[in-house]
């Protein structure tokens, strides 16, 4: 019993051994489901006695398995780069008169004029957005003076729809 409860305790033994302990503890005492799970984690015998368990935390519990260590500590590639900046001082630093560009944080269109079209109004519209779409018709009849009454026209349907 001291060596079936020292493997309970570590996982540790010879697993000849610990299945000649479980079966000679099932004989004594075939009530025992304990052993019963252990002993199908030990050999992978079915136990249709621990069928009668279901339900229990014995009957989840998964038949032996061995564990490859040497895939549990084969480094990845990112192992691999971690170590080596960190064996040395490693770091890409610009040496004098090397140019550095500056980081931008912000959009780099200076002219709105590019961004507005009538397409982007309709996007407005199709969102439900109507007075950013009005807006961006004032704009586009400003720059196109040509098209201004149609713009004019459009502005006026848009205030017209949503006033309702």
């Amino acid at each position: 019993m001291t060596d079936f409860q020292r493997y309970i305790a570590t996982g540790e033994g010879d697993r000849a051994e610990l299945s000649r302990i479980v079966d000679g503890l099932l004989q004594r005492h075939p009530w025992f489901s304990l052993a019963r799970a252990a002993r199908r984690s030990i050999s992978s015998q079915k136990d249709d006695c621990l069928g009668a368990l279901s339900g229990s935390r014995l009957t989840a519990m998964p038949a032996y398995r061995t564990v490859d260590i040497a895939a549990l500590t084969r480094l990845t590639e990112d192992d691999i780069i971690d170590r080596f900046l960190k064996k040395d001082d490693y770091r890409i630093v610009s040496q004098e008169g090397e140019v550095i560009e500056e980081v931008r944080t912000e959009s780099s269109h200076d002219d709105e004029a590019e961004m507005i079209s009538e397409e982007l109004a309709e996007i407005y519209l199709s969102q439900g957005l109507s007075q950013e779409a009005i807006d961006i018709y004032r704009r586009l009849s400003l720059l196109n003076s040509e098209k201004s009454v149609y713009f004019a026209e459009l502005i006026a349907q848009i205030e017209a729809k949503t006033k309702y």
